[in-house]
């Protein structure tokens, strides 16, 4: 284990990989207790927003020891940045977890102009943030999960050929999303947290449409805050209204899709919406 992490996040390490796209990362390991990579192949569990989410969801790796609804056995991967980038991650991750092409929300660019009048950010950073969204790559970051990290966790970890899974929320679920809609066959399930569908143009509407009347054989699980629905933010208000009419077009079709509606913000339905998955997906 790390020494940054030693009695922080147990059974965890940390190391830091460069992509072929010449990005760097910092990646979390955490390991189910007593794990023998020798003798037991657990597959993968990657958990975007690492920065943020390693410490709410990488404890929860005990749920495979819960006698009243134990967790399938995994090894989690939580994938953020390292080193001065770590403090960008909250608009690096506009690079790496918004698909290609996604256009951007004049309620989001309101949001952002907001935490600007409020003082939360400076003009300078909230310019930064949203020139990350005008050149977003989804694409290379998934590739990164599969063709760069992915061999290196197979061989140091001793994990299983298959049952992945992906998970993320905000835009990772929005990247979750785009993942799915891509039909490959790399992840079992994939669990989308009130994913940041924006905008009604988003692209994974016009992926939607162009897949026709069959779905991706990947579970996919959708959870979405009952605080976004009724609070007063209109960017949360348009997430939640086109999480459910993306939901809806999915319900007329063939496919392994589950749902969920969570009794939180925006902010604090990470944990919850991650548990979801694991119990709908992982339950034994």
């Amino acid at each position: 284990m790390s020494t940054m992490w030693q009695g922080c996040l147990a059974h965890t390490d940390y190391f830091e990989m460069r992509s072929s796209g010449g990005h760097d990362y910092g990646v979390w390991v955490t390991t189910p207790p007593n794990y023998d990579p020798a003798a037991a192949q657990a597959p993968v569990v990657y958990v975007l927003d690492g920065n943020w989410a390693v410490g709410m969801t990488a404890p929860l790796i005990v749920t495979q020891l819960d006698p009243m609804q134990s967790i399938l056995p995994y090894v989690q991967v939580s994938v953020g940045y390292a080193g001065e980038e770590a403090e960008h991650w909250e608009r690096l991750r506009n690079r790496d977890l918004v698909p290609p092409g996604e256009p951007i929300a004049k309620e989001y660019v309101d949001a952002v102009d907001m935490g600007v009048e409020t003082g939360t950010m400076t003009r300078e950073q909230a310019d930064a943030y949203l020139a990350e969204l005008s050149d977003s790559r989804g694409d290379m970051f998934l590739n990164f999960l599969t063709d760069d990290l992915h061999p290196r966790i197979e061989r140091d970890y001793g994990t299983a050929p298959g049952g992945h899974g992906l998970f993320g929320y905000s835009y990772g679920g929005l990247f979750s999303l785009y993942a799915w809609l891509t039909n490959s066959t790399f992840f079992e399930s994939i669990g989308a947290g009130s994913p940041g569908i924006v905008s009604a143009d988003s692209q994974v509407f016009a992926r939607l449409q162009a897949m026709g009347d069959t779905l991706p054989d990947t579970k996919l699980h959708v959870t979405f805050n009952d605080r976004e629905i009724l609070g007063d933010l209109a960017v949360y208000q348009n997430l939640a209204k086109n999480t459910a009419t993306f939901l809806h077009r999915l319900s007329a079709r063939n496919g392994s899709v589950t749902s969920a509606l969570m009794h939180e913000t925006h902010v604090t339905g990470l944990q919850a919406s991650f548990l979801s998955y694991l119990r709908t997906c992982r339950g034994r």
